[in-house]
């Protein structure tokens, strides 16, 4: 499937509802369930895509636009979430996560970016060169990603529960590691 910004932006705008009708009023048990140590929560994945939203999507972008591959971004901190949610209440981050996206897609349709914009180019500080249209192409992937990595947490939290039929359920079982 080929890239189309208003494609895009529709998945987009609709992830803020998607976590807060998924997770908002859940008990602790369902919010804070992981797949064991160092792995996230429903509540620490709501706390990377705002972390996202505050350091990545459209500040790259506007490094792109204005100073193409002449300067690297900034490494993403994976894991500031980790503290930067400290003390706060899922509401409180769905509440943030809401805000700052519809902020963000405003300043993206702000840019009224055209085909020849989607194809300029950035320097990403691992992956080299990479074009405006892949940003925003993984940013829609991004929220796709973590949405099933929260649906995956929750469904494994009911592994024992379910018992036998968790022969039915691909998400209960072991995954296998690629070699």
């Amino acid at each position: 499937m080929r890239f189309d910004l208003s494609d895009g932006v529709a998945v987009l705008e609709r992830t803020p509802r998607v976590l807060r009708d998924l997770l908002g009023g859940l008990p602790q048990g369902w919010v804070g369930a992981t797949e064991g140590p160092d792995t996230w929560s429903p509540f620490d994945v709501v706390g990377h895509l705002i972390h996202g939203e505050r350091t990545d999507w459209i500040p790259r972008l506007e490094i792109i636009l204005a100073e193409g591959e002449g300067r690297t971004f900034e490494p993403f901190d994976r894991f500031a979430q980790l503290e930067e949610s400290r003390g706060r209440s899922l509401e409180e981050l769905l509440d943030t996560f809401a805000v700052m996206r519809a902020g963000n897609l405003g300043r993206l349709a702000g840019f009224e970016l055209t085909a020849a914009d989607l194809r300029r180019r950035g320097r990403h500080p691992e992956l080299g060169t990479v074009t405006l249209e892949q940003l925003l192409a993984t940013w829609v992937a991004h929220d796709l990603s973590h949405l099933g990595q929260i649906a995956r947490v929750m469904g494994k939290a009911y592994t024992e529960a379910v018992g036998p039929w968790a022969e039915y359920l691909p998400m209960l079982r072991p995954r296998a590691v690629a070699s």
